[in-house]
Formats: structure tokens, C-alpha cells, sequence
């Protein structure tokens, strides 16, 4: 019976070759079969600005299409139609209007101007709107509270 040996050399580190995965050492980037004339490997600055640059990009071109996206929505007017009292909160009734040239939805904050808007503040989203319409809607909420008062809001886009 043969008994295993143990062997006290270290195992060498390796990472697969950028073109065909073959491993590699790790201070050299393409196998002997991917570059044969042994020509200068890509500097890990080169792969690592690459990457950099390609995110920069990315998040460039999603700003831009968020903001073509969003164009021509708003600016929204909006006046609190109704607060009636809905336990445990309030039955708050808003109307907007969409005086932009895109049908689009508003971001309305409704909050106490008796607070200056320091206080608590409730987020309502309307439907969608036409631009040139006007739409009324209601949503409940209890993050006011319940007692019926004069209340404002300011609406945007989202």
C-alpha cells in the first residue's frame, strides 16, 4: 500500500486568461495560446479605466433618458378640495391640474400651514393627468391626524 505524500510547496496563485479562461498566473493577463509573440500585456490601469469609464457612460445615458422620459410633464397646480374626517385620519380631496405639454402624474405634498410645513407632511400620487386637464381625487390618510383643518399643498413631478 502506498501512503499519500504531503507536499510543502505552496500552490501557485492563478486567474484565468482575459481571452480564454486557461489559468494564468497572476501577474500576466493572456496565456502563451492567446498571445504567442509574447507582445506586452494590458495593464490592470487599462481593464480598471475601462470599467470606470463604461459606468460613467452608463449613468450618463440614464440621466439623460430619465430626463427626455420626464420632459413635458408639469408644472401641476393643486388645491385641497375637501378634508373630511375618515377615523382614524382624515379624507383629503385634491385637485390638479397638468399645465404641461405630457400627460403625466404629480407628486402632491399635503401638510398643516399653520406648521409652516415643518411638521408632519403626507406624499400623494394623483392619476394620470392630461396636459391641460384638471383631475380630482381622494386618498385617506392618518398621518395628520383626525381633526378636520385648513391644509395645503404643493404638487410636482415625481
Amino acid at each position: 500500500m502506498k501512503t499519500p505524500t504531503l507536499s510543502t510547496e505552496p500552490a501557485a496563485l492563478t486567474h484565468g486568461c482575459v481571452r480564454c479562461g486557461a489559468p494564468v498566473a497572476l501577474d500576466i493577463a493572456l496565456c502563451e495560446r492567446c498571445n504567442p509573440l509574447g507582445l506586452p500585456q494590458p495593464a490592470s490601469t487599462q481593464a480598471h479605466g475601462t470599467v470606470f469609464l463604461a459606468i460613467v457612460v452608463s449613468v450618463v445615458g440614464l440621466a439623460l433618458l430619465g430626463r427626455f422620459a420626464l420632459s413635458g410633464i408639469g408644472p401641476f397646480s393643486a388645491s385641497i378640495a375637501n378634508v373630511v374626517a375618515a377615523p382614524p385620519g382624515l379624507a383629503i380631496t385634491i385637485s390638479v391640474t397638468n399645465e404641461g405639454a405630457s400627460r403625466g402624474s404629480a407628486t402632491c405634498r399635503v401638510y398643516d400651514p399653520a406648521t409652516d410645513g415643518s411638521a408632519e407632511a403626507v406624499y400623494l400620487v394623483s392619476p394620470q393627468i392630461e396636459p391641460g386637464r384638471t383631475v380630482s381625487f381622494s386618498k385617506e390618510t392618518a398621518i395628520l391626524g383626525s381633526t378636520v383643518r385648513p391644509l395645503a399643498v404643493d404638487c410636482g413631478r415625481p
